[in-house]
């Protein structure tokens, strides 16, 4: 749905912007409606720099979909991105990256990555 709305508006850039602006308007009634007491000044500076970045690189993945989509289809586009997250959550889980609890890759982990990318293949083979 919102990839053909960066179709319709002739600009995936756009199509993310609007959006995002869009979730952006929900979550500040929602945070607004739900909230009574919000973190203090010192609570937010205490948060490492890097944590303020998942906007980056949400902005930056949904705008990759809204482009790819149109031209690829939903299907592949899907299968490649959940592959991609799956391997960054077992290997942010294998270091512990983002304080996260570490869970070793071993090999019936290592086995379920492997039938993840033959799946990925299947689906999209031609």
């Amino acid at each position: 749905m919102n990839a053909q709305l960066g179709v319709q508006l002739r600009n995936s850039l756009l199509g993310t912007a609007v959006a995002f602006a869009v979730s952006c308007l929900v979550a500040v009634a929602a945070v607004l409606a739900s909230t009574r007491d919000y973190p203090s000044l010192a609570s937010l500076r205490a948060v490492p720099p890097y944590l303020w970045c998942g906007g980056l690189l949400s902005t930056f993945g949904v705008g990759l979909f809204y482009f790819l989509i149109p031209r690829m289809g939903v299907g592949p586009m899907m299968s490649f991105a959940l592959t991609g997250q799956i391997l960054v959550a077992v290997a942010a889980s294998h270091y512990g990256w983002f304080d996260l609890p570490v869970r070793t890759l071993n090999a019936t982990r290592a086995v379920g990555v492997a039938s993840l990318g033959l799946g990925i293949l299947l689906i999209n083979w031609k």
